[in-house]
């Protein structure tokens, strides 16, 4: 008897609703960074850089999880394959940076340090593509989409191998 295809990597991409056009941009390239690597792209659902992550990795033939703060699966971005209206308001952040193996964090403001120090305290591993939205968190800067994708699906793995 052969053993099932491991699943997919999960990865939460974080950010502001409201973002630059750098950082839209930088969001969708990791988007589709992760979706050409098989990855599952996890993100809040909404604009900004969760509406350019998802159009990456979609564009990309990629799976995209949008886990939505309100009861409405129609309130998500075009680009969400699989919404997942939670009902929760800001407190689905914590499900959205819990169903991650890793997150990658572009931008953001509030909410995004939010879904920063949850995952942190889940022990997920947390790096930014680009200034973090605070310098002084120490999280590992990362210089470029593919940079990121890379370093996701590597501590998505490393994860992996501590849980057995």
């Amino acid at each position: 008897m052969s053993s099932a295809a491991a699943p997919p990597f999960r990865v939460a991409v974080i950010g502001g609703a409201r973002a630059s056009e750098a950082e839209c941009k930088a969001a969708e390239q990791l988007g589709s960074e992760l979706a050409a690597a098989g990855a599952v792209v996890i993100c809040g659902g909404h604009g900004g850089v969760m509406e350019a992550v998802s159009r990456g990795a979609n564009k990309a033939g990629g799976l995209t999880v949008g886990i939505l703060p309100g009861s409405d699966a129609e309130a998500a971005n075009p680009w969400i394959t699989l919404p997942l209206p939670s009902g929760m308001g800001e407190a689905r952040n914590a499900l959205v940076v819990r169903t991650a193996e890793a997150v990658v964090a572009v931008g953001g403001e509030w909410g995004t340090l939010s879904e920063i120090a949850l995952a942190r305290k889940m022990k997920v591993s947390v790096a930014s593509l680009g200034v973090p939205p605070l310098e002084e968190l120490g999280l590992e800067s990362l210089d470029t989409p593919e940079e990121a994708a890379v370093w996701a699906l590597e501590r998505a793995l490393e994860g992996r191998k501590a849980d057995r």
